[in-house]
């Protein structure tokens, strides 16, 4: 963007010239670079907003227009809920095993690429195929693979978990393979949130984040509730089978067998029939790797944003050891793993329809003015 460049320069000389003729002190010379700073950062995010896709013909037919897309991102965010809700019941088959909270506590680790993506994400934004297309020449790969992992899994996960009186499960080797999953995983998100973002119009962009938060939600939900339980013999016979069986109407193997054939399916149709707007390549902004990572921290250091960031990080720290203990409390002493998965059921409803209802306001071009 070369007219950031130049006024970036320009005030990098208007500076460099007061210090050299007024005698500035060092205090107010480091305020005044980083007034500019802050200033090239808000510059450097007009430019961008003003190289957004604009309004064109899909928006004028409202969310009706673009109803297809819509049910895409739906179910692509549907798929990246399934990864999440499997890792998400994997503590509670591990109770239920009688491992130690140490091994829970190491266990945690496969959930943080989801919160450290933003450090991998303007390499997905700035490497890509232009033939293939800018977002899926990450999604396609990433939902192959993780098809493909799950494929394997399947083959495997059982003997990874299996214990008895002289073994217990592997937590390292069950980790290692459950970090990897989630990593996959959240490289699709960053992939899906980008092509979520020119897929649909500047009027009903904000449809975007209504179809992550229920896709998930609805993924999360298969992947854990309902895995939890159609997985137990106790629930099956009670609620489903005329007659006991030992196990549950599925395994996990099964379950993974189930999904990893669904992500090689969907994948391919998506990379077969649905193409990038046309005129996605002149929308978007293309900068290269350090560019990308450069415009990340002139973002970082807004103000806003990092009051933003501290909410974020500090926002969950009074819930922390309720929300990761309670439900393993509960399995040590005797509730069963799938009832506790059924208690998050009522609230499944709400999470679905907030985001659906809370969207009328939030779609638009100034959605944070609600």
């Amino acid at each position: 963007m070369p007219s950031t460049v130049e006024r970036r320069e320009g005030s990098r000389q208007r500076i460099q010239n007061q210090l050299e003729t007024d005698g500035m002190q060092v205090d107010e010379a480091w305020h005044n670079v980083t007034n500019v700073e802050v200033e090239e950062s808000r510059e450097l995010l007009k430019d961008y907003d003003n190289r957004l896709p604009q309004s064109d013909h899909r928006g004028h037919g409202g969310i009706k227009g673009e109803l297809n897309n819509i049910l895409l991102l739906l179910f692509l965010y549907v798929l990246q809920g399934i990864p999440l809700g499997l890792a998400g019941s994997i503590p509670l088959i591990l109770q239920s095993k009688n491992v130690s909270y140490a091994d829970q506590a190491f266990f945690s680790f496969v959930f943080w690429p989801f919160s450290l993506k933003l450090l991998w994400a303007p390499l997905v934004d700035a490497v890509y195929l232009p033939s293939f297309g800018r977002r899926k020449s990450w999604l396609v790969p990433t939902q192959y693979l993780l098809g493909l992992f799950m494929l394997y899994l399947s083959l495997q996960v059982e003997s990874l978990l299996k214990s008895d009186e002289h073994t217990s499960p592997d937590i390292v080797t069950i980790t290692a393979v459950f970090f990897l999953f989630e990593f996959l995983a959240a490289t699709q998100d960053i992939a899906v949130d980008g092509w979520a973002l020119t897929m649909l119009s500047r009027e009903n962009v904000g449809y975007a984040s209504t179809c992550n938060s229920v896709g998930q939600t609805a993924g999360y939900f298969l992947g854990n509730v309902l895995f939890l339980a159609l997985e137990s013999a106790n629930f099956c016979n009670k609620y489903l089978r005329s007659q006991p069986q030992p196990t549950g109407i599925v395994t996990l193997s099964d379950f993974l067998f189930f999904w990893g054939i669904i992500f090689l399916v969907v994948t391919t149709l998506v990379a077969v029939f649905k193409k990038e707007r046309a005129g996605e390549a002149q929308d978007e902004v293309h900068q290269g790797i350090q560019e990308t990572y450069k415009s990340l921290l002139c973002i970082i250091k807004l103000p806003a944003v990092l009051t933003f960031c501290i909410m974020l990080l500090t926002s969950k720290i009074g819930f922390s050891a309720a929300d990761a203990v309670t439900g393993l409390k509960l399995v040590e002493l005797g509730v069963p793993k799938e009832q506790l998965a059924l208690l998050a059921v009522p609230m499944v409803p709400l999470q679905i329809m907030l985001p659906f209802v809370i969207s009328r306001y939030t779609a638009g071009p100034r959605p944070l003015d609600v």
